[in-house]
């Protein structure tokens, strides 16, 4: 049995645990999750007996070699993907059908339930999401390559680092390694913040320069083959302020205190809490404005999350960045970021971009 066929089985419980019958997947991500299939505007029909995979004439030979023991449903141009649904659903004989209601507009969840006559519509939260958060043996290696992707483009782009290279430049050539180095690009558009911008935490890089302060904030992460990589690095580029270096090692003592933290049956929460109270103990904590960390995968931001709210329990297989930060505005902002595993009897830190302060200096 392939490893997809392994997730709809678990899937298949899932579903029953809902009361239905099956499962219209629509999110496309779940889709590539459960098939295989790497394209889009496709939909996933998981019943009890068999997995029926909707599309159009477009990626007819792509799913034929991605999803070979699939049953393949091609619609054509004029018919709508919510009526090809539909008419495999009364094929199939489902009377009660799980829908991914989170993951649709309003309009599209209408739009498939008019189309489902004589079916009951079962509105479902994050049932394919929840097996996503325990990363199999290859989607890790999917993952440890998109780090090592994203750390390779670092390494060029610190080392040539200009005065006049504005934020923009650097984000964009970050982009240009990655695909040099064989990945997607990168995971998201990596935030570039010189001086005072480092305290924004979702800051667009723009056209301050290298030279214009003496430190910057690097976030930034690598798309693979599907999947991806999140990291946060500190250059000091000048002469750095005293009150930097002293934020930085507050900062650097709360990646590693949640790190410490991290393994299986520890609550999220815990972890968030371990890291949040070495800056509430500094008197910053009301600078630490986010969570602690999401999960990564398929997506750059997806299940689990660490933050203070969440009551669940981590699990062997979970991967999830560890990203404290302290954000004073007028003055810049830190933020450490590591792409953590939860292992079996703890955690291993996938991502090895030297973090200690006089790693950070440039001339280091």
């Amino acid at each position: 049995m392939s490893r997809f066929a392994q997730r709809r089985s678990k899937l298949r419980k899932l579903v029953k645990q809902q009361d239905a019958d099956a499962i219209l997947v629509t999110d496309e991500r779940n889709v590539t999750y459960l098939t295989g299939f790497t394209g889009d505007s496709s939909y996933l029909l998981v019943s009890q007996r068999e997995a029926i995979l909707l599309s159009d004439a477009r990626y007819t030979t792509q799913l034929e070699e991605e999803c070979p023991d699939l049953t393949l449903v091609i619609r054509s141009p004029v018919t709508k993907i919510q009526a090809a649904a539909a008419n495999a659903v009364a094929s199939a004989k489902i009377g009660r059908l799980a829908i991914e209601a989170h993951n649709l507009s309003l309009a599209n969840y209408h739009a498939i339930e008019a189309e489902m006559a004589g079916v009951t519509c079962v509105s479902t939260t994050g049932i394919v999401e929840s097996l996503r958060e325990i990363k199999d043996k290859e989607e890790l290696e999917e993952i440890r390559f998109a780090v090592r992707l994203a750390e390779r483009a670092f390494a060029v782009i610190r080392a040539a680092l200009r005065p006049e290279q504005t934020e923009k430049e650097i984000a964009d050539a970050l982009e240009h390694q990655i695909r040099l180095f064989g990945g997607r690009g990168t995971s998201f558009t990596p935030i570039v913040g010189v001086g005072d911008r480092s305290a924004l935490p979702h800051y667009r890089p723009g056209a301050l320069r290298v030279g214009d302060a003496g430190f910057m904030l690097v976030d930034w992460g690598a798309q693979g083959r599907l999947y991806m990589s999140d990291l946060t690095r500190m250059i000091v580029t000048g002469k750095a302020p005293a009150k930097l270096e002293k934020v930085y090692n507050i900062v650097l003592q709360a990646n590693q205190a949640a790190i410490e933290a991290i393994r299986p049956g520890v609550l999220m929460s815990e972890v968030d809490g371990a890291a949040r109270g070495v800056i509430e103990a500094q008197g910053f904590g009301k600078k630490f404005s986010h969570s602690l960390g999401h999960g990564i995968g398929l997506q750059i931001h997806e299940g689990p999350w660490l933050r203070s709210n969440e009551r669940r329990p981590l699990a062997a297989g979970m991967v999830v960045t560890v990203e404290p930060g302290i954000y004073l505005p007028g003055f810049g902002g830190v933020r450490i970021e590591d792409d953590v595993l939860v292992t079996r009897d703890g955690c291993q830190v996938l991502s090895s971009v030297p973090k200690q302060w006089a790693d950070c200096l440039a001339a280091g």
